[in-house]
């Protein structure tokens, strides 16, 4: 293990988050609304220890795989650590609120347990909503696009960050891969903010949505989210750029290329899009057939839950929990698939539903034709058996996972659907869910035990299991676990 590598990692990361704190911090000073001190120290401790961890002397400039999940695991577990601070010095939470409030912002999970959030100091709420955009896409990945002379070693920390079965680079080198990422972030980022703006959102507002929706997290300014904001504009806009933020990035980049072909052969894409349409078709029918007074606002509300559920970022325009059972149905089948492989979206991710549709068919094949060899094709490309097994090993331990945490959950006296709901939302990264969690309540209610096990289940989500697990095994077993 190359300790003092990872360690000066950690060093540089602690450094960028004293970066996104500085707006909050300046945002406390001008408004003068006494959370300074909640930013002041966290940040004088990130620099005091970042600055001793970045001039460590180095022999070997390389990550080794397992050195590659450490970082990545350590850093998510410090960032959360310290990003708690300010919640618990300047906004009078437990340490253990403020820890699972900014673990389920980090992973852009957006489940809650403030009741209140509009008598927060704007500077601790702009705080809570910038750690979705940085947890969006990733820490790590701008990190390693800041630091080119990793070198090899740097795959290793894109790999263990990047969400989906494959980590695919979008440039020859990482660092230009994680730049060419960020780039395209902030420029959807400052679109949507526009866009905001101009369709009447104050700035601040405006500010806080943007970071929510393109890390797909679900913070909102409001303890309502959507609920109460007026004008159709505002929910069709954010219902756009939802869809757009749980997309494979590496499509953005692919048309900035003109390499139209290869968007189009898109398997992932293309069933993104089929699902997004034919939810929103389904649901439109179910609540105008069955009370909605209108079918523009069955189609308005039915678009932005379905976009906000499938692409994980839990916000509400809506009280979902109202609504009839077919369409609650389908919002929980969108919560467990997610979004797409390599966008900011959580869940099980579009692509591993379109390779075990091709298995499943590939299986039917089989059993009229035995002898025959049938490769599972994806994007036009024949899917090596390593990649087959590693999505089957996921999927098998999403539910494994889903189903014990299910069973554990129940035992603090919550319903089966509310512990249920309360599993798949926290391990998906969607934030709200059914029962006592949906969009109008949130996780205040439970003990410490259980938040702090729910944070354990945002971070699993987010870095998709393997990442942790590998820490936990030795010799042979762990390279099995890397390699999935």
């Amino acid at each position: 293990m190359n300790y003092k590598l990872i360690s000066k990692l950690l060093g540089y990361i602690l450094l960028i988050e004293t970066a996104f704190m500085a707006p909050s911090l300046i945002l406390s000073l001008v408004e003068r609304d006494g959370s300074s001190y909640g930013f002041l120290i966290p940040m004088a401790i990130a620099v005091f220890l970042g600055l001793i961890l970045i001039n460590l002397k180095i022999k070997k400039n390389s990550l080794s795989p397992r050195d590659g999940i450490l970082t990545v695991t350590a850093s998510w577990v410090l960032v959360s650590i310290v990003g708690a601070l300010p919640l618990w010095i300047s906004a009078g939470m437990t340490y253990v609120d403020s820890f699972f409030e900014i673990v389920s912002g980090f992973t852009t999970t957006g489940a809650s347990v403030i009741t209140g959030i509009e008598s927060f100091p704007r500077s601790v709420v702009l705080w809570r909503s910038i750690t979705h955009w940085i947890g969006g896409m990733g820490i790590l990945v701008f990190t390693v696009g800041l630091l080119p002379k990793l070198g090899v070693g740097a795959f290793q920390i894109f790999k263990a960050e990047s969400p989906g079965p494959v980590a695919g680079k979008i440039e020859s080198r990482i660092s230009q891969s994680s730049k060419r990422l960020y780039i395209i972030y902030l420029i959807l980022s400052l679109i949507l903010f526009i866009c905001l703006k101009l369709a009447g959102m104050p700035v601040f507002d405006s500010l806080v949505h943007t970071f929510g929706v393109l890390g797909t997290g679900g913070f909102s300014s409001y303890n309502d989210s959507l609920m109460s904001y007026e004008g159709n504009a505002v929910h069709f806009i954010l219902a756009i750029f939802m869809f757009l933020s749980s997309t494979n990035f590496a499509i953005y980049a692919l048309l900035s290329k003109k390499k139209f072909k290869e968007v189009i052969q898109n398997d992932e894409l293309k069933l993104w899009i089929l699902i997004i349409v034919v939810a929103i078709a389904l649901i439109t029918i179910d609540l105008f057939s069955k009370g909605y007074s209108s079918l523009f606002m069955a189609f308005r509300d039915s678009a932005f839950q379905v976009t906000s559920i499938s692409s994980t970022s839990g916000f509400a325009n809506a009280d979902y929990e109202l609504w009839p059972s077919f369409s609650k149905f389908i919002l929980i089948i969108l919560m467990i698939f997610g979004g797409c492989a390599g966008s900011t979206g959580g869940g099980i991710k579009i692509v591993r539903i379109s390779i075990l549709l091709k298995l499943i068919k590939r299986e039917m094949q089989k059993a009229t034709h035995p002898k025959a060899v049938l490769p599972v094709i994806s994007d036009g490309k024949s899917l090596s058996d390593e990649v087959v097994l590693s999505i089957n090993a996921y999927l098998g331990t999403y539910f494994v996972i889903a189903v014990l945490s299910t069973g554990l959950v129940t035992l603090s006296g919550v319903d089966v659907i509310t512990g249920f709901s309360s599993v798949a939302t926290t391990l998906s990264n969607v934030g709200p869910g059914f029962g006592d969690i949906g969009p109008t309540k949130n996780f205040h209610f439970y003990s410490d035990f259980f938040k702090l096990y729910f944070s354990l289940l945002m971070l699993l989500g987010r870095l998709e299991f393997f990442t942790i697990m590998a820490l936990f095994t030795r010799g042979r077993h762990r390279k099995e676990i890397i390699k999935l």
